[in-house]
């Protein structure tokens, strides 16, 4: 086998090759409509999927909202980028023109909405009486808290104009495709950027009761609109009778992708599923004690394991250091394994941004320690103070593949190779 660090990245640059809208989304297309088209989007690959629906269809009208630093030339459709993952006031003006495009829309018009991860951040439109401030402030305790997405989407939808479905319900009676691409756990349509064509079943009373138990305060003036009944839109309220959902690109296949490769190497591939979810630093010592029971019962000649996973985990927030859920993983797989030979791992964000740090995650490998170790940086202290980030930013280990321009979340791979092989 190739040198390990090379073929888990391989793996992880084959797990955002197939989620690319270039190469996927085409096939999801239906025939232009003859009528009026409009394209919106939000979120950090719907620039790119703007440019493959242009490929398509040739220029179009439209407005796409994306991460700073991931727009793409489009003839027709307007690009614009704001901030992620907390929002800002680009994010806003740009929803509210998003919001004033589809006013007026009619039964003939149909509506074409590119909605990927990043959109929650991306589509920002609070409810009247609450501030973007507050809304910033209230991301940025949720982000810190360790909530899963799931939940953090629920509390937003609920202080939100544009989430949870009301995006859809603007463009009514218009006829509107969504095209989605998953980097939710689960593949839960109302997860992917809160929902924006989605209605939601979850009330006000929900939302408190998560903001509870994950220790956030809001501000009072969404406490007192959560507390008078928040913003719902029922899924079976009539303005989204005429909406249709497609998730065309999910982490599942690009998990499968890069197992194919490693298969192709002869590895025994065993995925851990799609959709993990929990604390990045419990998950990676889990992980890693799976991988050393593995190691112990190979014998010489064994075929070296690769083990798979994908989902969205979560970190929360002990120190001022610079982190994200897959540097965390890294981090810690590497202090439980303590620089056992013959076990590599690689955690990466498939969007090409680990957190808030424009890096998508790190490799491990037996050197790891040593290679900390002879620059004197302490592993356990950086994984106690959340910095992850800066620990493999100093012995070289980040994975920095710029804008990837799709999401389908964490990917994960650990490689297990019999040590007599070594």
């Amino acid at each position: 086998m190739q040198d390990p660090a090379l073929f888990l990245r391989a793996l992880f640059d084959r797990a955002v090759e197939v989620a690319d809208p270039m190469q996927s989304l085409a096939a999801h297309l239906p025939p232009k409509p003859k009528g009026r088209l409009i394209v919106i989007g939000a979120g950090k690959a719907s620039a790119r999927m703007a440019e493959a629906v242009e490929a398509a269809y040739g220029p179009c009208e439209g407005l796409v909202i994306t991460r700073y630093g991931y727009a793409r030339p489009c003839k027709g459709i307007e690009i614009v980028e704001a901030a992620h993952p907390v929002p800002d006031a680009a994010g806003e003006a740009a929803t509210k023109r998003m919001l004033d495009l589809l006013d007026g829309c009619g039964e003939g018009d149909t509506v074409l909405a590119l909605i990927s991860g990043g959109g929650s951040a991306l589509l920002t439109a609070p409810v009247d009486g609450i501030t973007l401030a507050e809304k910033q402030a209230l991301t940025d305790d949720l982000l810190a808290s360790g909530a899963p997405i799931g939940d953090i989407n629920g509390i937003r939808k609920q202080i939100s104009a544009v989430k949870g479905g009301k995006l859809a319900a603007a463009a009514y009676p218009a006829q509107m495709l969504a095209l989605m691409i998953s980097d939710v756990p689960g593949d839960n349509p109302g997860d992917i950027a809160s929902g924006p064509t989605v209605g939601d079943p979850g009330d006000a009373a929900r939302a408190i009761a998560l903001l509870k138990q994950w220790g956030v305060t809001p501000s009072d003036s969404i406490a007192r609109f959560l507390e008078s009944g928040g913003a719902p839109l029922a899924p079976d309220d009539v303005r989204l009778s005429r909406v249709t959902n497609v998730i065309y690109a999910a982490p599942s296949q690009s998990l499968e992708a890069a197992a194919e490769i490693a298969r192709a190497e002869g590895c025994d591939v065993r995925l851990l599923g799609d959709a993990l979810e929990g604390e990045a630093r419990e998950v990676a010592v889990a992980h890693a004690a799976l991988a050393l029971d593995i190691q112990k019962d190979m014998k010489a000649g064994s075929a070296p394991t690769l083990l798979l996973s994908g989902g969205e985990l979560t970190v929360t927030k002990r120190g001022n250091g610079i982190g994200g859920p897959n540097a965390e993983y890294a981090l810690a797989m590497a202090v439980a394994l303590e620089g056992v030979d013959g076990i590599d791992a690689i955690a990466c964000d498939t969007d090409g941004v680990d957190g808030a740090a424009e890096v998508a995650g790190a490799i491990i490998s037996p050197a790891t320690l040593t290679k900390a170790k002879d620059k004197q940086i302490d592993p356990q202290a950086a994984l106690d103070t959340n910095d992850a980030h800066g620990f493999f930013a100093k012995i070289g280990d980040q994975v920095v593949p710029g804008p990837t321009l799709t999401n389908v979340n964490d990917f994960r791979a650990c490689l297990i190779q019999p040590t007599s092989l070594l």
